[in-house]
């Protein structure tokens, strides 16, 4: 094969190989993320990465819609499809998941029976979604969440936030902020401003974007989309003063009723209960605050909204909210339900960037061997008497310049290491460190 033809050995754009040191800090993040949810009552789940194409496009998921990996019909139905001229949207059946809320809804609704009342489901896995990579951004991610099917009250949201917040606080983070706000007050704000209901998602996906591409971006957006200008006029008039007091801090239900005298008072009395729960169950490590210009991207929330910001770094870490109109989506029948997203890539890149290094109680010990010489049964026996005392043991055959071996070694991660000395000799593990 000519160099010209040769296939390339680099990962699809988007995506990634991981090294072992990376390996392992996903693996820390995942092990505490995960232990600290079993703590509070939450089970782990598993659905598949792909799902029927209907599924993912009537999910309601906003902009990630028009990101869906769809796969092909296969064999006689692709033929049949493409001998009836069909169109593009009707070739594909499958799709790769592009979150992890869709499938769990699905999941539910078709395992309704077997599973406990109210569930609380843990998901750790990898979404899909066909965007331009970008730092930060990847065509596939892992997301790590936790959902409360069948809850109806604010206690659903007060446990999802304790607990994504211990999450945190486990991985290090400390002084992040909890923003919450509430569709059904940003419904009431799109109907104030003049905007028919149809529209309002398409309002929305504008405001999401409101913290990266300032008002007069929003104002462009809503523009393009052929929106009533006089109603994109009055909305940027509110966003202005809510701006205004958000910077202030004036951001309570009173300072809001005079930029918008329509609210949902069951809204904001729900987020008032959230928020005094959480300022007190927090003892002084993490904030909550009520932020009106707080939107989300997905189209299924019905309810509060909430994201996580961490000092010093622009995007969030997580986020979540209520969504209980989907389940009726899928089974016929509403239930209430509702979830929180830690941004796994993203805590994994601010652990990076601190070069956090995941301590283990564990020895992780290299036995160097030198395999011309050293009998392998005797190697083998040896290793295992390292390993029943709870160690991790790695044979290595011994390299020429052993001093380089053993800072390669202290470099991947490794704290001790022993030279095997023949078949009955004491083991001597010392430290790489030192």
């Amino acid at each position: 094969m000519s160099k010209d033809n040769a296939i390339s050995v680099a990962p699809p754009r988007g995506m990634r190989d991981f090294l072992p040191s990376q390996v392992a800090l996903r693996d820390w993040a995942t092990a505490a993320i995960l232990s600290t949810y079993k703590r509070f009552g939450f089970t782990r789940i598993e659905t598949p990465v792909l799902e029927n194409i209907a599924s993912l496009r009537g999910g309601d998921g906003g902009e990630n819609l028009q990101l869906i990996y769809e796969v092909l019909k296969r064999g006689e139905k692709l033929e049949k499809a493409l001998s009836e001229g069909a169109a593009k949207d009707e070739l594909a059946d499958l799709g790769l998941r592009f979150d992890l809320t869709v499938p769990l809804v699905r999941y539910y609704s078709h395992n309704q029976s077997q599973l406990p009342n109210p569930l609380k489901s843990i998901q750790v896995g990898s979404v899909f979604r066909a965007e331009s990579p970008q730092k930060g951004r990847f065509r596939q991610f892992t997301q790590c969440d936790i959902d409360i099917i069948g809850v109806k009250s604010e206690l659903a949201e007060m446990e999802l936030i304790q607990a994504t917040s211990e999450a945190l606080i486990a991985l290090g983070f400390s002084n992040f902020k909890i923003l919450i706000n509430d569709r059904r007050l940003l419904s009431a704000l799109a109907l104030h401003c003049g905007f028919v209901q149809e529209k309002a998602a398409l309002v929305f996906i504008a405001l999401d974007k409101l913290e990266k591409i300032g008002l007069d971006g929003v104002s462009k957006e809503l523009a393009g989309e052929a929106l009533d200008p006089q109603a994109t006029a009055k909305l940027i008039q509110v966003l202005t003063v809510l701006a205004a007091a958000k910077k202030s801090g004036q951001t309570s239900y009173v300072d809001l009723k005079a930029a918008l005298p329509v609210l949902d008072e069951q809204a904001m009395s729900g987020l008032e209960k959230i928020i005094s729960t959480v300022s007190e169950i927090s003892k002084g490590r993490f904030s909550i605050e009520f932020d009106p210009t707080l939107v989300r991207g997905m189209g299924y929330y019905t309810g509060p909204i909430f994201e996580v910001k961490v000092p010093g770094y622009t995007s969030s870490v997580g986020g979540g909210g209520r969504y209980d109109n989907m389940v009726g989506k899928f089974s016929g029948r509403d239930v209430p339900a509702c979830g929180f997203s830690i941004g796994f890539e993203r805590v994994i890149d601010i652990l990076t960037e601190k070069e956090f290094k995941p301590q283990t109680e564990e020895r992780s010990i290299v036995l160097i061997v030198d395999p011309e010489r050293d009998s392998g049964l005797a190697v083998l026996n040896a290793a295992q008497e390292l390993r029943s005392g709870g160690n991790i043991v790695c044979i290595q055959p011994r390299k020429k310049d052993m001093k380089k071996q053993l800072d390669t070694l202290l470099a991947q991660g490794y704290s001790h290491f022993c030279v095997f000395r023949g078949q009955g000799s004491e083991l001597e593990v010392k430290s790489l460190g030192g």
